[in-house]
């Protein structure tokens, strides 16, 4: 403040100097213009510096006055507000030694030993220092943190400045802003926010045609038993819209106690027993996504698709952008009417005649289920007169003895092209049918994706979070076999006759025949009538089984494999391919496919070394579900055959963390 003081006095004495000096530049030049004004002008100029010295003399002692004692007033004013600040005050060194507190702050914390929290803070505010510092934020000294003390939250409000013993020491003014009420306000708001929950029971026409008349009401009576006991629990309010459909609001606050719960409704609407006839199953939805309870609504619907394109008897949490899944630990259940293959098939057959051209595209690394599915598309789309295109890079070691048979075709010399032949090809009036995934970082091509606008997919897997959201038609049933099996029963149900290649016929067998593992796994009557048309479309069975010999070397690497298999929980198998090949996913998978045979395994998993990445194959025969396993680590698939590839990772690291998972199933399975 005596800084100001002078710095006002010192402009006050400089302006009286400049008027002077103007006066005397006046008086000078009168003087010189008349001589006889020379005197009168010194003795006025004189006289005015007289009075200007008295004058301003004067002016310095009231103004010196003034800014004293409001200098006295305000050092008064600022010392009396810190220390009888409100808040709780503290001023402390970045060591934590306290140099002075509020009375506030000593009645506040009297009962605690607040030592250790302001040591502990002092630490936090050390470093928070630094890394200011470290980021040149030199004009932002401010310090705001929350802490927990005695049961209250405070937030602390601070600025620190330099220490007089050191320009690297600090000294921090902080108050402790009691922030407790406030807190509790936002938590109660958020709590009290609605969430909304879409309940449906899986394939209930079906189940309900397998019943007496007589036997529906009570099936329908002790499924609603269970959800409005289920729904009570949480105070919400539910709601039966249609005869399978249930809507479900209720307080945010509960959501964690239905996620401890995990959902024990869906075990008990599998109680629901009508003398042994049938099984129920519920899908659920719950989301708390969106600003209004429409929005909420309809997020619930896309998570309600989601959980149903995983075959339904399970539950989904979508909150944050994040799907959290429970359940879903019964086999996919076999649709036995065929009315969507139907309306599908018609839908797809209309949207490639309105199409100039059509590019088929399936998964990185195809199998034979893609490369089937691929060729049974190009011939509907051929038949129908239209320039096709396949995207796909055949060179799969597994894929080596179809390729040169397909290759003996002139054809499809020109068909099967590469992502930037097909970049080139495609513009405003081109479909895009993806066949065998659904999941967008899972495509042989993402930028041809983005570049089409009309998008079909026909796909058999479960469907993941990472699903593609844009497309026009989609046929995804997690019950079929394989792709190839949907793919056939779209070729019967279309109004062009097909007239199926052999080669097409083949290769749409041998995909049915991969995904089974030769008609074992997951096989319905629907896949048997697809292979029955198949056979009748000219397909030689000797010839597809050839496909799938291995050679004496991969024979040998699958076998050693087998043979340092490691048995974990009595019944899982896990073994790790030391191959380094390209093809190492697909000894994997063939390795986990043989540990099966195996007497008392029920499921495998073979880790090996793929690039920069480690893939899991997991294979099971039914009782436990890899798919829910590996989806815990990024991967996807089936109850009996799942995948996944994880990165950061070595393969002792991905098969400790495996063991983790599996472990963590079991124990879920036991609750």
């Amino acid at each position: 403040m005596q800084k100001t003081n002078r710095k006002v006095l010192e402009t006050l004495v400089s302006r009286t100097k400049i008027y002077l000096s103007i006066i005397f530049i006046l008086l000078a030049y009168i003087a010189i213009q008349n001589k006889y004004m020379i005197l009168p002008s010194a003795v006025i100029f004189l006289l005015i510096v007289i009075y200007s010295y008295y004058t301003n003399n004067k002016r310095k002692s009231e103004i010196s006055e003034t800014l004293q004692d409001l200098t006295l007033k305000v050092d008064t004013a600022a010392k009396t507000s810190l220390i009888n600040s409100p808040f709780p005050l503290v001023i402390l060194e970045t060591d934590g030694n306290i140099v002075w507190r509020s009375a506030r702050f000593v009645s506040e914390f009297a009962n605690i030993d607040i030592n250790s929290y302001i040591k502990e803070l002092s630490i936090d505010i050390k470093s928070e220092i630094e890394r200011q510092n470290h980021n040149k934020e030199k004009t932002n000294q401010e310090i705001i943190k929350q802490v927990e003390i005695d049961n209250k939250t405070y937030r602390i409000v601070g600025r620190y400045v330099n220490s007089k013993k050191s320009k690297k020491e600090y000294m921090v003014i902080i108050y402790f802003i009691d922030d407790t009420e406030n807190i509790k306000l936002q938590r109660e708001y958020q709590d009290s926010k609605a969430c909304v929950a879409i309940l449906m029971i899986d394939n209930y026409e079906e189940t309900m045609q397998m019943l007496e008349s007589e036997e529906k009401p009570q099936a329908i009576a002790e499924i609603d038993k269970y959800i409005y006991e289920w729904s009570d629990s949480t105070n919400g309010v539910l709601i039966k819209t249609e005869k399978d459909r249930y809507i479900y609001f209720f307080e945010q606050r509960y959501l964690d106690s239905i996620k401890e719960d995990k959902f024990s409704i869906l075990d008990k609407i599998k109680d629901v027993d009508i003398k042994e006839k049938v099984q129920f199953t519920l899908s659920i939805a719950v989301s708390n996504e969106g600003r209004t309870d429409k929005e909420k609504y309809k997020s619930a619907q896309a998570a309600m698709d989601i959980v149903l394109g995983r075959g339904g008897d399970q539950a989904v949490i979508r909150e944050n952008e994040i799907y959290k899944f429970f359940g879903g630990r019964a086999q996919e259940v076999e649709k036995r009417t065929k009315v969507k293959a139907r309306i599908v098939a018609k839908s797809l057959e209309n949207l490639i005649k309105e199409s100039k051209k059509v590019m088929i595209m399936g998964h990185i690394n195809p199998d034979m289920d893609c490369v089937g599915a691929s060729l049974g598309i190009y011939r509907l789309a051929k038949s129908l007169e239209k320039n096709t295109y396949i995207v796909m890079d055949i060179k799969n070691p597994t894929l080596d003895a179809f390729r040169q048979f397909i290759e003996k075709d002139e054809e499809y010399e020109d068909v099967i092209i590469n992502k930037e032949v097909a970049l080139e090809n495609i513009d405003e009036d081109t479909l895009l049918v993806i066949v065998d995934t659904h999941k967008s970082n899972y495509i042989e091509s993402s930028e041809i994706l983005d570049k089409v606008k009309k998008i079909v997919i026909i796909d058999h897997h479960r469907r993941s979070a990472d699903f593609i959201e844009n497309a026009t038609l989609t046929f995804q049933e997690v019950y079929a076999s394989s792709t190839a099996e949907l793919v056939t029963e779209l070729l019967q149900y279309v109004e062009e006759k097909i007239e199926l290649k052999t080669i097409e016929a083949e290769s749409l067998y041998a995909g049915i025949m991969m995904d089974t593992k030769n008609f074992t796994f997951k096989t319905g009557v629907r896949t048997f009538e697809a292979a029955a048309y198949l056979r009748r479309c000219g397909v030689e069975i000797i010839r597809v089984k050839k496909w799938f010999q291995s050679d004496l070397e991969s024979f040998n690497k699958i076998a050693e494999i087998v043979k340092i298999a490691e048995i974990v929980n009595d019944t899982i198998a896990i073994s790790i391919c030391e191959e380094k090949s390209k093809d190492v996913n697909v000894l994997c998978a063939k390795a986990a496919d043989e540990l099966l045979t195996i007497s008392e395994v029920t499921a495998s998993f073979v880790i090996g070394q793929l690039g920069d990445k480690v893939c899991i194959s997991g294979r099971s025969i039914g009782d436990i579900n890899v798919q829910v396993i590996l989806e815990k680590l990024g991967g996807g698939g089936h109850i009996t055959l799942a995948g996944a590839q994880v990165e950061d990772m070595t393969m002792e690291e991905t098969k400790q963390e495996l063991i983790n998972r599996i472990n963590e199933y079991l124990s879920e399975l036991e609750n």
